[in-house]
């Protein structure tokens, strides 16, 4: 069974629970805790829970937070669609001192430029490393097995040297994105999924209980060391019959 499945009664008993384990993890880390964050419904999940954790019991940890992007829309900042403005906006003000260090994706470059540029400056956030490794990952999954950036049938997932790599069709609008690649994903200390509602059940029977040749890009997230999580509500979780854990407290 692809890692620990925790089911939660609902989002926001879902969303507390994640927002103690970020709290948890950034304690834990023994220095700077590197997290990487995914757009759509947790930038709101994040901004109710988040901040109110972080400031109370553990704080934010022992060092400062380093915080990236999964994936990002080439669209600007002020745009909804663009995940670091939509964070800036709603949550990375409100986390307590010191305050986190932001690498965000240019998005006034091309994709190409702009995966390179991103990775450049991922690599020297992570001295270097020619893998980034980090802390925590936190990732949605679409209707249709994607995750970040990364979308089934697509040659990104044969991917296994870039660490950032440009998308220019990306069969949901806007076409033009840059991601993070499975060779990131898998190198994570701790990678969490979360999906909320029932719209997710089938893809997540699909993703969690079947054994298919050609893998939905969801389930090829597979970290070779870390941990792997997922944190699901009761109505993406309604089709699933592999042992889960119910209203589970970490």
């Amino acid at each position: 069974m692809p890692g620990r499945i925790l089911v939660f009664p609902s989002p926001q008993e879902l969303g507390s629970a994640l927002a103690q384990l970020v709290v948890q993890r950034a304690a834990g880390s023994g220095g700077r805790f590197s997290l990487g964050l995914s757009g759509g419904s947790l930038v709101g999940m994040l901004t109710r829970e988040l901040p109110a954790a972080a400031s109370t019991g553990t704080g934010t940890g022992t060092g400062p937070w380093l915080v990236a992007f999964c994936d990002e829309r080439l669209v600007p900042p002020e745009h909804p669609e663009n995940t670091f403005g939509s964070y800036r906006d709603q949550l990375l003000w409100r986390i307590p001192e010191p305050a986190p260090t932001v690498l965000a994706v240019d998005t006034g470059l091309e994709p190409n430029a702009a995966a390179e540029d991103y990775a450049g400056r991922l690599r020297e956030a992570f001295q270097g490393d020619a893998v980034p490794v980090f802390d925590l990952l936190l990732l949605g999954v679409g209707p249709d097995g994607h995750t970040c950036s990364l979308f089934p049938n697509h040659p990104l997932l044969q991917e296994k040297e870039k660490i950032v790599a440009a998308v220019v069709d990306s069969p949901k609008p806007p076409a033009q994105r840059v991601t993070l690649t499975l060779p990131v994903l898998n190198a994570a200390r701790t990678v969490v999924f979360i999906a909320t509602g029932e719209s997710k059940a089938a893809v997540l029977k699909r993703i969690l209980e079947g054994n298919e040749d050609n893998p939905l890009p969801a389930a090829r997230v597979r970290p070779h060391t870390g941990q792997l999580l997922w944190f699901l509500d009761e109505a993406a979780a309604k089709e699933l019959t592999v042992p889960f854990e119910k209203h589970s407290i970490l």
